[in-house]
């Protein structure tokens, strides 16, 4: 049985957070003032340069520590904490406000409260008709 690591291949890691930002190659090579192909040989490359790397991490709005430590397994666990159905907080899970700012019940009331007046209205018009005749 082998202990074998996996080599920390940073240009895979470049690869999949690029992904993950759902950005193509081309717009990375656009943001480096390069080619596609030369994205495709940078991911393809187990080591980059340090100031390349700084130069990638920075059109992925990324750090580039973010990138040597990206591994697909913290990613899975970290979206694994989230819970759709979870809002306890009055933010929620991403910082949106998913509670209610007035009571639902006021507003049927007011709807119906206004539409009585409405009726009344209606019934003093055609009163006014009516007596006119």
């Amino acid at each position: 049985m082998s202990t074998l690591t996996k080599p920390n291949h940073i240009g895979r890691k470049i690869s999949r957070i690029r992904e993950l930002r759902d950005m193509k190659q081309e717009a990375l090579a656009q943001a480096l003032g390069t080619n596609q192909q030369a994205i495709s040989a940078m991911e393809n490359s187990e080591t980059i340069d340090e100031q390349k790397l700084i130069e990638v991490a920075k059109a992925l709005g990324v750090s580039a520590e973010a990138i040597k430590n990206f591994s697909e397994e913290s990613m899975i666990n970290y979206f694994n904490t989230f819970n759709d159905t979870d809002f306890s907080n009055s933010q929620g899970a991403f910082g949106h406000n998913h509670q209610c700012t007035f009571n639902p019940l006021d507003k049927v009331v007011e709807l119906y409260e206004r539409l009585v007046q409405a009726e009344k209205e209606k019934v003093e018009y055609l009163e006014k008709l009516l007596k006119v005749k």
